[in-house]
Protein backbone atom coordinates (compact mmCIF):
# COMPACT_ATOMS: atom_id res chain seq x y z
CA UNK A 1 0.00 0.00 0.00
CA UNK A 2 1.35 3.37 -1.03
CA UNK A 3 0.12 6.86 -0.23
CA UNK A 4 0.71 9.37 -3.03
CA UNK A 5 1.55 12.95 -2.06
CA UNK A 6 1.25 16.17 -4.03
CA UNK A 7 4.90 16.21 -5.12
CA UNK A 8 4.54 12.89 -6.94
CA UNK A 9 1.50 14.14 -8.85
CA UNK A 10 3.06 17.50 -9.72
CA UNK A 11 6.42 16.13 -10.81
CA UNK A 12 4.65 13.57 -13.01
CA UNK A 13 2.62 16.18 -14.87
CA UNK A 14 5.09 19.07 -15.04
CA UNK A 15 7.90 18.18 -17.44
CA UNK A 16 10.01 21.11 -16.23
CA UNK A 17 9.93 19.87 -12.63
CA UNK A 18 13.40 18.84 -11.44
CA UNK A 19 11.94 15.55 -10.17
CA UNK A 20 9.94 14.77 -13.32
CA UNK A 21 12.04 11.80 -14.48
CA UNK A 22 12.09 10.31 -11.00
CA UNK A 23 8.32 10.75 -10.67
CA UNK A 24 7.58 9.18 -14.06
CA UNK A 25 9.78 6.20 -13.16
CA UNK A 26 7.93 5.86 -9.86
CA UNK A 27 4.52 5.98 -11.55
CA UNK A 28 5.67 3.38 -14.10
CA UNK A 29 6.86 1.12 -11.28
CA UNK A 30 3.61 1.62 -9.40
CA UNK A 31 1.67 0.53 -12.49
CA UNK A 32 3.87 -2.54 -12.98
CA UNK A 33 3.63 -3.61 -9.34
CA UNK A 34 -0.09 -2.90 -9.13
CA UNK A 35 0.30 -1.93 -5.49
CA UNK A 36 -2.83 -0.50 -3.89
CA UNK A 37 -2.50 3.29 -4.19
CA UNK A 38 -4.08 5.87 -1.92
CA UNK A 39 -4.20 9.63 -1.72
CA UNK A 40 -6.47 12.12 0.02
CA UNK A 41 -8.99 14.72 -0.98
CA UNK A 42 -6.70 17.33 0.61
CA UNK A 43 -3.71 16.17 -1.43
CA UNK A 44 -5.80 16.33 -4.60
CA UNK A 45 -7.03 19.82 -3.75
CA UNK A 46 -3.45 20.95 -3.23
CA UNK A 47 -2.32 19.15 -6.40
CA UNK A 48 -5.01 20.57 -8.68
CA UNK A 49 -4.45 24.11 -7.42
CA UNK A 50 -0.66 23.99 -7.80
CA UNK A 51 -0.93 22.26 -11.16
CA UNK A 52 -3.28 25.00 -12.39
CA UNK A 53 -0.85 27.69 -11.30
CA UNK A 54 2.11 25.99 -13.00
CA UNK A 55 0.51 24.76 -16.20
CA UNK A 56 -2.86 26.46 -16.60
CA UNK A 57 -6.36 25.73 -15.42
CA UNK A 58 -7.49 23.81 -18.51
CA UNK A 59 -4.63 21.32 -18.22
CA UNK A 60 -5.14 21.01 -14.46
CA UNK A 61 -8.87 20.36 -14.90
CA UNK A 62 -8.13 17.72 -17.54
CA UNK A 63 -5.66 15.99 -15.22
CA UNK A 64 -8.07 16.31 -12.28
CA UNK A 65 -10.84 14.67 -14.28
CA UNK A 66 -8.51 11.88 -15.37
CA UNK A 67 -7.31 11.24 -11.81
CA UNK A 68 -10.82 11.31 -10.33
CA UNK A 69 -12.20 9.02 -13.07
CA UNK A 70 -9.31 6.56 -13.18
CA UNK A 71 -10.39 4.22 -10.41
CA UNK A 72 -6.71 3.42 -9.87
CA UNK A 73 -6.57 5.39 -6.62
CA UNK A 74 -8.49 5.14 -3.42
CA UNK A 75 -9.21 8.70 -2.31
CA UNK A 76 -9.29 9.00 1.46
CA UNK A 77 -11.27 11.74 3.17
CA UNK A 78 -10.40 12.67 6.73
CA UNK A 79 -13.04 12.35 9.40
CA UNK A 80 -13.42 15.04 12.03
CA UNK A 81 -11.38 12.86 14.40
CA UNK A 82 -8.57 12.58 11.84
CA UNK A 83 -8.67 16.34 11.24
CA UNK A 84 -8.26 16.85 15.00
CA UNK A 85 -5.35 14.41 15.00
CA UNK A 86 -3.87 16.36 12.08
CA UNK A 87 -4.15 19.54 14.11
CA UNK A 88 -2.18 17.94 16.96
CA UNK A 89 0.49 16.92 14.44
CA UNK A 90 0.40 20.39 12.87
CA UNK A 91 1.32 21.87 16.24
CA UNK A 92 3.89 19.13 16.93
CA UNK A 93 5.75 19.73 13.66
CA UNK A 94 5.32 23.53 13.59
CA UNK A 95 9.08 24.07 13.84
CA UNK A 96 9.52 21.97 10.67
CA UNK A 97 7.04 23.94 8.56
CA UNK A 98 4.84 20.91 7.85
CA UNK A 99 1.60 21.74 6.04
CA UNK A 100 -1.81 20.87 7.44
CA UNK A 101 -2.44 18.74 4.34
CA UNK A 102 0.66 16.68 5.17
CA UNK A 103 -0.46 16.31 8.79
CA UNK A 104 -3.86 15.10 7.59
CA UNK A 105 -2.02 12.65 5.32
CA UNK A 106 -0.07 11.35 8.32
CA UNK A 107 -3.29 10.85 10.29
CA UNK A 108 -4.93 9.04 7.38
CA UNK A 109 -1.87 6.89 6.77
CA UNK A 110 -1.74 5.85 10.41
CA UNK A 111 -5.44 5.08 10.46
CA UNK A 112 -5.21 2.94 7.30
CA UNK A 113 -1.84 1.42 8.27
CA UNK A 114 -0.08 2.73 5.19
CA UNK A 115 3.69 2.80 5.73
CA UNK A 116 5.00 4.00 2.37
CA UNK A 117 4.62 7.43 0.81
CA UNK A 118 5.32 8.22 -2.83
CA UNK A 119 6.60 11.64 -1.89
CA UNK A 120 9.59 13.87 -2.32
CA UNK A 121 8.86 15.58 0.96
CA UNK A 122 11.16 14.84 3.90
CA UNK A 123 8.29 15.54 6.26
CA UNK A 124 6.89 12.06 5.62
CA UNK A 125 10.16 10.51 6.78
CA UNK A 126 10.19 12.86 9.77
CA UNK A 127 6.75 11.52 10.72
CA UNK A 128 8.02 7.93 10.54
CA UNK A 129 6.95 6.83 7.06
CA UNK A 130 9.13 5.24 4.39
CA UNK A 131 9.63 7.30 1.25
CA UNK A 132 8.92 5.35 -1.91
CA UNK A 133 10.61 4.65 -4.21
CA UNK A 134 13.63 4.41 -1.96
Amino acid sequence: MIFIDTGAFLARHVAEDRLHAQAVAGWDRLARERAPAFTSSLVLSETFTLLARRTGYAFAAERARSILDSGALTILRPSERQEREALVLFEKYADQGVSFADCASFALMRHHRIKHAFAFDRHFALAGFDLWPA
